[in-house]
């Protein structure tokens, strides 16, 4: 690079790119290096050149009609000369000198303000504020940490419905700056769900649920990011909005439908296999399709399936809550199942689709006790076996993964005893 001396320092002497004619007056740029050594300066040509190079490109990104990229590029314009980025208002209360050099860095070449460094320099732009899009991406990177055992598959689910959320405030209201938000458009929001859920569309539960994620969003970037917002996210729910209450299966149309000869002969073994070990355990349908080799013992004296969070390594996986880590003995037909499935359910690890096969089965077969019964509900079975062997309800939370409402003492009882009142229930 050509370095030559001027007075006592050397200077970086380049011809301006042609890129860059459109945001640089001069078609020869001298570069002080600020040192009056050779070899110094020699070393520092390089990254003096491309500070240069980036303080061009800042101004080419400024030259956008849109808002936010704007303000963002000015504050990169500002960085690239080591200027605290600052809003006018605080610009115009600074000494008389700091004021001056902020002007003068904001000429060209014929005296004349620039706007693209103004916005950098004078801070003659208004922060367009986050909008609603921006605060979902913000809220995925805050909440990074809080989903690292998360499997992929939970993840998507988990950032879907987030998703969906924000995509329907957007969707009805706009993608608006947080800081705009107010009582009127969280009123549409609100209008436009209970019309779906008044239609058939959703429930009213699922509008609360949708408008509370927006809240959940909204609260934590709000507070992450320290931006103060005095937001209206409170009141907006549907009192008494409930989700529909699974009905349990009847045992005697689990003995007689379910579990009657080839009734289940149809399912894929790894679907059938899931169906017979949720009959005896209570299992969520994604925790029996979670289960790995090592979360089932089938050796000892008591067999049982073990539910538990995994937050390293290759299948990381967590679990709904602390109190869903558990261990359920094996009998009846989830037994059969277990034994018959050793190695877990690798077709529907950390897949969606299980009970959408499972639930278009039953339908199509007649299996269904009624319209409104699922896959699901046999864990509602499960419960309902239970509460009427009289099992007390410390022992019924243990094995359905339910918080105990109290502080928790000892471990339930001894796996044999476990197994005893398994027993009691077990099917098949």
């Amino acid at each position: 690079m050509p370095i030559s001396k001027r007075g006592s320092t050397y200077h970086l002497r380049r011809r301006v790119p042609r890129r860059y004619e459109s945001v640089e007056d001069r078609k020869i740029v001298y570069l002080s290096l600020k040192t009056d050594s050779m070899t110094e300066a020699q070393r520092r040509a390089d990254d003096v050149w491309k500070e240069m190079i980036a303080h061009w490109e800042a101004l080419l990104r400024s030259d956008t009609n849109l808002a936010r990229d704007r303000w963002f590029a000015a504050r990169e314009l500002a960085q690239t000369v080591s200027l605290p980025f600052m809003t006018s208002d605080k610009i115009a209360k600074l000494p008389l000198a700091d004021l001056m050099k902020r002007v003068e860095m904001s000429m060209n070449r014929d005296g004349e303000i620039d706007d693209r460094k103004a916005r950098a320099f004078l801070g003659t732009i208004e922060d367009p504020g986050t909008s609603m899009t921006e605060a979902l991406d913000s809220f995925f990177e805050i909440t990074e940490e809080d989903v690292r055992a998360y499997s992929p598959n939970q993840l998507r689910v988990r950032n879907n419905n987030f998703k969906r959320a924000i995509g329907t405030f957007v969707k009805v209201v706009g993608d608006i700056p947080m800081h705009t938000l107010t009582d009127d458009h969280m009123m549409q929001l609100r209008e436009f769900m209970g019309e779906r859920a008044r239609m058939g569309d959703i429930s009213f539960a699922t509008a609360n649920k949708e408008m509370k994620m927006v809240g959940t969003v909204l609260r934590r970037v709000n507070k992450m990011r320290r931006m103060n917002l005095d937001l209206p996210l409170s009141g907006w729910g549907f009192k008494g909005a409930k989700d529909n209450v699974r009905k349990p299966f009847s045992t005697h149309w689990i003995q007689t439908k379910l579990l009657r000869g080839d009734a289940l002969d149809g399912l894929n073994d790894e679907a059938r296999g899931i169906v017979l070990l949720m009959v005896n355990t209570g299992l969520r349908p994604s925790e029996a399709a979670g289960l790995l080799p090592d979360d089932i013992h089938l050796g000892g004296a008591v067999p049982y399936v073990e539910i538990k969070a995994r937050d390293t390594g290759a299948q990381m996986r967590a679990v709904k809550t602390s109190s869903a880590e558990r261990v359920i003995p094996l009998a009846g037909v989830s037994l059969d199942a277990a034994r018959a499935n050793p190695r877990g359910f690798p077709r529907y690890y950390d897949k969606a689709g299980l009970s959408a096969t499972v639930n278009k089965y039953l339908r199509e077969r007649g299996l269904m006790e009624t319209p409104a019964h699922s896959l699901y509900c046999l864990r509602h079975s499960f419960e309902d076996r239970m509460l009427e062997a009289g099992i007390d309800e410390r022992v019924r939370r243990d094995f359905l993964g339910h918080a105990l409402g109290r502080e928790r003492y000892g471990e339930g009882g001894s796996l044999k005893f476990r197994h005893a009142q398994i027993r009691k229930v077990a099917l098949g």
